[in-house]
């Protein structure tokens, strides 16, 4: 049973990627955390306990991030997660505790708990893991790994056609707070990142049969992700746009479903054609190597991770 702290921002994205953490059979969730990204901190949280109401889960720690990116104003997302920031699947409102823990409060003291023994998963804006490495500089020595989706790093052309940052070449978490996603790229993290070339590729789209799969299932899972894909789909958005952050729910769970290779990365953070671009060194000559060195995924056994989501979603 791999131990995990799950930092999300849901987002419908993130809302299946709970589901299929919780579904799995495989993670014990140590802890969740929600970071301002496709929503601010707040409304993610209300999602977040939404989806675990859903599934019926048993109660996990939870805390919440500030409302905004650690120096810049919160830009306006591209993309429109809906009025509910669910694909207006309409789930109930969730009861709320009387006080909310600080989410990096909650990183810090869970990674100290379960030190060498957690796996930190961040499918938002770094913001959050920022803020506890500042707390506590010695956390990456503490982590096991941290998985992040984040960047687009020119593996495969999708990463350029599916550019989700407010400008053509970023990746949309990573733009939201570049500066934080700089600290952590920098901090000595056993990093693996799955970005856009991976994670919005076109072979991740489900199949007909697939969602055919879904539409004969009576989960209330299976009913919620036919939800959001009638509402991204009805958008002009493909299939990927539900599925993306499930990706490292995966790569924690089967790290053998995805291609990883080390290549050096760094963020750029004040370009204005550019902010948030994941800027990847791979010339073959004058290479600067002392941009942090992180894995990347390259590339993906996809029809293995559509079944695997498809799978979970309807059992």
């Amino acid at each position: 049973m791999k131990r995990v702290l799950i930092d999300c921002d849901p987002g419908i994205d993130d809302a299946l990627a709970l589901i299929l953490a919780v579904k799995s059979g495989g993670m014990a969730i140590e802890a969740i955390t929600t970071v301002t990204g496709n929503l601010t901190a707040d409304r993610c949280y209300r999602n977040a306990r939404k989806v675990l109401a859903l599934l019926g889960a048993d109660p996990i720690p939870m805390g919440q991030g500030p409302l905004k990116p650690l120096i810049r104003p919160f830009p306006s997302d591209p993309f429109s997660h809906g009025a509910d920031g669910l694909g207006n699947t309409n789930l109930p409102e969730p009861d709320l505790p009387a006080s909310i823990p600080y989410a990096p409060n909650v990183i810090v003291e869970t990674v100290n708990r379960c030190a060498g023994d957690i796996t930190l998963i961040a499918t938002g804006p770094l913001t959050n893991v920022a803020l506890a490495l500042m707390q506590d500089p010695d956390l990456p020595k503490k982590v096991s790994q941290l998985i992040i989706i984040g960047g687009a790093f020119g593996f495969d052309r999708s990463a350029a056609l599916n550019a989700t940052g407010d400008n053509p070449v970023s990746e949309w978490n990573i733009y939201v707070d570049p500066e934080a996603a700089k600290l952590v790229f920098h901090a000595g993290f056993a990093l693996s990142a799955l970005g856009l070339d991976v994670a919005t590729h076109h072979d991740i789209n489900l199949l007909e049969p697939e969602i055919d799969h879904l539409k004969a299932a009576t989960t209330p899972e299976a009913k919620f992700a036919l939800g959001i894909i009638a509402f991204t789909t009805g958008r002009g958005f493909g299939t990927y746009t539900a599925l993306i952050d499930s990706t490292a729910i995966a790569a924690a769970l089967y790290p053998e479903l995805f291609d990883f290779t080390t290549i050096h990365v760094d963020i750029e953070t004040q370009g204005e054609l550019t902010r948030g671009e994941t800027v990847t060194d791979i010339r073959s000559n004058f290479r600067w190597t002392h941009l942090p060195a992180i894995n990347a995924a390259r590339g993906a056994d996809f029809d293995a991770f559509r079944n695997l989501v498809v799978t979970t979603l309807c059992q």
